[in-house]
């Protein structure tokens, strides 16, 4: 019987040869057949599409950073107060050589969701997106509660 000890250092388990391998041999082979083995991890391949947020006086602007995509296979949508961004492609290539006797087939599928709750500072009705240069843009204006307000109250 083999008992595997892991050392902890600062509360965090230590990271053995072992699981340094079993990580590298996985991460490669699942590029292979992702068709991205002399690719480093893309953020669409993992799940992690990075989405910037700014604020300006008039409303918020999402950037969604997917590059590659196609417009067509965007979803946006609002229930509640819930924002969620989603993305599926899917695609089927088919070669066959009945002469040679072979046939190939290959499904490939790309998906990720992001979902963002808002506040009542945005005006839901007016929310609109475009898709340009890879990045997914969100415009999200504020409404009138939610505007900077300024004005001199006369003293009488």
């Amino acid at each position: 019987m083999t008992t595997a000890i892991a050392k902890k250092q600062n509360g965090n388990p230590s990271v053995s040869f072992g699981n340094v391998v079993d990580n590298l041999f996985q991460n490669s082979l699942r590029r292979f057949f992702d068709d991205n083995f002399w690719e480093t991890d893309t953020p669409l391949a993992t799940g992690k599409i990075p989405v910037n947020v700014r604020e300006t006086e008039q409303q918020y602007e999402m950037d969604v950073i997917a590059p590659g995509c196609s417009k067509e296979d965007f979803s946006v949508n609002i229930q509640d107060n819930l924002l969620t961004i989603s993305f599926n492609h899917k695609e089927d290539k088919k070669e066959q050589d009945q002469k040679a006797g072979w046939v190939r087939n290959e499904y490939l599928q790309r998906s990720f969701s992001r979902t963002f709750t808002l506040d009542d500072t945005v005006d839901v009705t007016k929310i609109n997106a475009a898709y340009t240069n890879g990045i997914l843009r969100l415009t999200l204006p504020k409404n009138e509660k939610a505007k900077k307000f300024s004005r001199n109250i006369e003293i009488k």
